[in-house]
């Protein structure tokens, strides 16, 4: 009906009328309606008809002005049928991303779902396997001999690992879908750093691994304030150590550093393994990553160490140490007072 009018409007009035710029509606309503083939069609249609009215119906002198005019709206009605078509390919093109996002989302909420409810229902048989195991420990089913109490204390600590590595999953999935919500009270750095270590003795003895403690510039042994919640920090400090005793060679010293700056607390746990390879740093505290010399472990480590810093405000990092070895280190602002 838009070509009608404007052939009609074109075609019954003197040539130097240029009706032709109004074709630009029937390709903008093409390209909208019916896609890609339609849109040149009308474009080549509109141009072949404003060229025809030149010459029809022909009882008039054609001006060098009307070919010009006619000529622009040529150049016109060629420009708005490429940029119709290439406006609609963009469109095309968010609607497939749009769909794509919108699946990646879905699937992400359908995995995070599915190994937030999964973790949850492990926890359960294990804490029932752990309790048995200790009730058998405890001769409470009758007596067991010093031989089966060895091989209960490594059941005991196989299911202890499942289950922490349990609750560290379940924890990393929560802490991003939900955050994490601290229980913020003035913490000292150095005694969550001495209670932990002590939990970890028998891990290090067993691995032929002592620690030392380093307080930077002073001989003595001081406070390291901050404002955090102290279970979500020893979390981070286990994570660290522990990562350091697996990483160190028998015979070795895993060195504690505390130190205090202007604005930060800072603390280092420096071990004399093989080092971090340099393709690994910006995958250190990613999910899931067990690095390239690094044969066990879940990965999710040291990325709930970096999602607790960060809720703290704080910054955790690694680097090399020369000659042999690594530092994994964080700060956290200073608590006032």
């Amino acid at each position: 009906m838009l070509f009608l009018i404007i052939i009609v409007m074109e075609f019954s009035t003197p040539n130097d009328y240029v009706f032709g710029y109004l074709y630009t509606g029937a390709i903008l309503l093409a390209s909208f309606w019916f896609g890609r083939i339609a849109t040149i069609q009308t474009t080549f249609m509109s141009v072949f008809l404003t060229i025809l009215n030149l010459g029809l119906p022909g009882s008039e002198e054609i001006h060098f002005y009307t070919i010009a005019n006619r000529a622009i709206a040529i150049v016109a009605l060629i420009i708005t049928g490429f940029l119709s078509d290439r406006l609609r390919l963009s469109q095309d093109a968010i609607i497939q991303q749009q769909s794509k996002l919108q699946s990646q989302e879905q699937l992400a909420r359908i995995r995070e779902d599915f190994v937030s409810t999964l973790t949850h229902d492990l926890k359960t048989p294990l804490l029932g396997a752990i309790e048995t195991i200790k009730a058998f420990q405890q001769e409470k089913f009758g007596a067991v001999s010093l031989r089966q109490q060895t091989v209960l204390a490594t059941m005991a600590r196989s299911h202890s690992t499942s289950l922490q590595l349990v609750e560290t999953l379940l924890d990393v999935y929560r802490n991003d879908t939900e955050g994490i919500k601290l229980n913020l009270a003035p913490v000292d750095l150095t005694i969550l750093a001495e209670d932990v270590t002590s939990t970890l003795r028998e891990l290090a003895v067993n691995r032929r691994v002592y620690f030392s403690f380093n307080y930077g510039d002073s001989d003595w042994k001081k406070s390291l304030w901050v404002n955090g919640d102290a279970l979500q920090l020893q979390r981070v400090f286990s994570n660290l150590i522990v990562n350091a005793i697996n990483h160190s060679r028998r015979g070795e010293r895993i060195e504690i550093i505390l130190q205090t700056t202007s604005s930060y607390q800072v603390v280092k746990i420096v071990d004399r393994g093989a080092g971090i390879q340099s393709e690994e740093f910006v995958h250190l505290f990613t999910r899931f990553y067990q690095g390239i010399s690094q044969g066990k472990g879940s990965g999710l480590g040291l990325y709930l160490s970096r999602q607790i810093i960060e809720a703290h405000d704080g910054t955790i990092w690694a680097e090399n140490r020369l000659p042999h070895g690594a530092i994994f280190a964080f700060k956290l602002p200073i608590l006032p007072n």
